[in-house]
């Protein structure tokens, strides 16, 4: 009887925010009675963060020594070879500011949106390299994500 009892059921109660839920609304999970978690993945995406916040240092040791194994290296170096491929001016872009910075043409200033002093540059336009916007990693990350969905 056991998991045909559950087959025909198509949603089930997140036991965080109660919510009725379909299936495809909580994440797989072998060992559960109906293969699926009982939190939803909402309510799972909001403990995740807040734990990875709780003990920020110890996430980031974690990720760097994550980095570092062989096979994360060999896909970082993939993708950043598709990179490059992508778009040869991106890549000039990035040497002409290196550039710039070292040879003092180009100062970094505080990012524009959250004032933190840990920056990198964006460019809007490739065809010119020096024109940057200076935005830390998470508010250049959050532009990224805007402009592609």
């Amino acid at each position: 009887m056991g998991i045909w009892r559950y087959a025909m059921h198509s949603s089930k109660t997140c036991f965080k925010c109660g919510k009725r839920k379909p299936l495809n609304s909580f994440y797989a999970h072998h060992a559960m009675a109906d293969g699926h978690v009982n939190k939803c993945k909402e309510c799972n995406k909001v403990d995740v963060r807040e734990n990875r916040k709780k003990k920020v240092k110890y996430y980031r040791a974690y990720d760097s020594a994550r980095a570092k194994l062989p096979e994360r290296v060999r896909a970082a170096i993939a993708q950043t070879k598709l990179w490059r491929s992508e778009d040869r001016r991106r890549e000039k872009c990035h040497n002409a500011v290196a550039r710039a910075l070292r040879n003092g043409v180009l100062k970094p200033e505080p990012c524009e949106k959250c004032y933190c002093n840990t920056v990198v540059a964006h460019h809007e336009d490739y065809d010119q390299p020096l024109k940057v916007r200076w935005l830390c990693q998470a508010c250049h990350c959050q532009l990224h994500k805007k402009a592609t969905f």
